[in-house]
């Protein structure tokens, strides 16, 4: 599960990580408005926690640009502005929530997950191959009906996988999607973690093969 945090205050960016550095999550952050612009316009993300006081560009110019791209990526404006007029602004440009500052953590994470499951609502919040079972928001995955013990970045691959299940996924799209960005994940950690993958789903109707200089398929036998 992958959040965007757009926020140019370092003591808000170190509680919104915090919040969620959990199994499953992975969290990048940045905090010029041009530079977020071009990450949403580049890579995928399940949910964007958006400032709207941003260098370079700032947060309602993001958003307006992001929806303008046909990008339905789920935002939550987080903002000091608490006027209903700001409120219903950033509502009106495509936002999906809208918290202000100071706010409650137990909330933001409250509302981050609701935004997660209504991202997931169209494809369900669980997916399915085979035997093989991962709810996405809840972060589990099981086989025959028994739980996986797998890490956070296992999980991460997993869903990319499942996602594409019967097709190629590049090596270059499983980095991106595991690590935060500037910290690709490098193609031995790769190979490492698709063998423990493999080890988990070993004796089950679920494969996942090797297609030689393109990357990796899930699929079922």
């Amino acid at each position: 599960m992958r959040i965007l945090v757009v926020e140019d205050d370092p003591a808000q960016v170190a509680i919104l990580s915090h919040a969620f550095d959990k199994p499953g999550y992975t969290v990048v952050h940045e905090k010029d408005g041009k530079r977020a612009d071009h990450l949403l316009s580049v890579y995928e993300f399940d949910v964007v926690i958006l400032d709207m006081g941003l260098p370079s560009m700032d947060g309602a110019e993001v958003l307006r640009r992001l929806r303008h791209r046909k990008n339905n990526v789920p935002v939550l404006i987080l903002t000091a502005r608490d006027e209903v007029e700001d409120r219903v602004r950033g509502l009106d440009m495509g936002a999906d929530d809208y918290l202000t500052k100071p706010f409650d953590i137990l909330e933001l994470e409250a509302r981050v997950r609701s935004l997660i499951r209504r991202g997931h609502a169209g494809s369900g919040a669980e997916l399915q191959v085979g035997t093989l079972k991962l709810d996405t928001v809840g972060r589990l995955a099981t086989l025959n009906g028994e739980a996986l013990d797998l890490s956070a970045r296992e999980l991460n691959m997993l869903e990319v996988l499942m996602l594409s299940a019967g097709r190629i996924v590049s090596k270059e799209r499983l980095s991106e999607q595991l690590s935060g960005l500037g910290d690709l994940v490098s193609d031995n950690a790769i190979e490492v973690y698709m063998s423990r993958l493999r080890k988990h789903l070993k004796a089950s109707d679920i494969s996942i093969r090797t297609v030689r200089g393109l990357g990796y398929m899930l699929e079922k036998q």
